[in-house]
């Protein structure tokens, strides 16, 4: 694809000759027809000197004349979504394997393909373009969008809706049972709380290897638009996730948390039950937030157990260890 193609698509400034690139790549491991992307000033030398046939820059590139240079104040982003235009889409072929088993009443779009040993119970609905893979597990009633990429081996139980441009990899469940138990206190046995709940993912959402999404118990858990979940990342029941959420692997949320839009959530961190993240708050890894409490602070680094300001927390870390020094001493 010639470069001045990929910036009308994309965005950003072409400086040099239009260029046909056909993939892309790292600065060390570039080809002459790859495009390469550097972010910082100080690597446009070796950009440069690279064997790359062009690259995505900031400003500080725009008098460069040694290589065609895509000019963006995001280089990052604008790679990203060049890569997009230059790698290949999987080919599916649109049909239902042989021994995919769909019953007689659900509606699966024509042009989706359902792979080898897919599982498809009444009433779900498959929308136009979805590929679920060999071995899934589509569950009763599921409404699954359209363009949707279900990996394989993937469950998805009865109450659960998809939206449109969803991807869930391998091993994932949604709308499992949520962890509800009631106590008796005379015999100290448990009883199972309902879980009868439902499970809403909107569009543009991304769910890791491995992660569980739990409906919820008499409401709903939902998964808002365009959230990004990483593999191994626990959900749990009437959970709300917002818009556009990052959250890293080996994160559990328990039941009834709010996380709201566009939080960032790093690794191995644990969210206990009704808790609230606000908007735009990031919490560093292995953070730890208990119950009931409220994060807030658009654009603030928690971090620590229980989770606080990064600043505020390494005051304390500095307090502690001047009295383990006096101590010594």
């Amino acid at each position: 694809m010639k470069l001045s193609l990929i910036a009308e698509k994309i965005g950003g400034r072409l400086a040099g000759n239009g260029e046909n690139v056909t993939g892309v790549a790292s600065l060390q491991s570039a080809g002459a027809s790859d495009l390469i992307f550097v972010e910082d000033a100080r690597q446009l030398a070796a950009a440069m000197a690279s064997q790359a046939g062009a690259v995505i820059a900031g400003e500080f590139a725009a008098h460069e004349t040694a290589k065609p240079v895509l000019i963006s104040s995001q280089p990052r982003l604008t790679f990203a979504r060049a890569a997009e235009l230059l790698l290949p889409s999987p080919t599916r072929a649109a049909g239902v394997h042989a021994t995919a088993v769909v019953h007689e009443s659900a509606n699966v779009a024509s042009s989706a393909c359902i792979g080898a040993h897919v599982v498809i119970e009444s009433g779900a609905q498959i929308g136009a373009q979805t590929a679920i893979a060999p071995g899934a597990y589509i569950g009763a009633g599921v409404h699954i969008g359209r363009d949707c990429d279900i990996r394989a081996n993937v469950s998805i139980y009865s109450g659960t809706t998809l939206g449109n441009r969803v991807l869930i990899h391998s091993g994932a469940v949604l709308g499992s049972y949520g962890f509800g138990f009631v106590r008796d206190r005379e015999t100290g046995r448990y009883t199972k709380f309902p879980q009868i709940g439902r499970l809403e993912i909107g569009d543009d959402v991304e769910i890791g290897a491995n992660s569980t999404v739990d409906r919820g118990a008499l409401d709903v858990t939902v998964i808002a638009r365009g959230a990004k979940l990483d593999n191994l990342v626990h959900v749990g029941h009437n959970a709300q996730i917002g818009e556009d959420v990052v959250i890293a692997a080996q994160t559990g949320i328990s039941g009834s948390a709010v996380i709201e839009d566009t939080v960032v959530v790093a690794g191995q961190v644990g969210i206990a039950d009704h808790v609230r993240i606000e908007k735009g708050a990031i919490l560093g890894a292995q953070c730890g937030v208990p119950t009931g409490k409220v994060i807030r602070g658009p654009g603030v680094v928690f971090w620590g157990t229980p989770a606080r300001p990064i600043k505020e927390y390494l005051k304390e870390l500095a307090v502690l260890a001047r009295l383990a020094k006096k101590r010594k001493e």
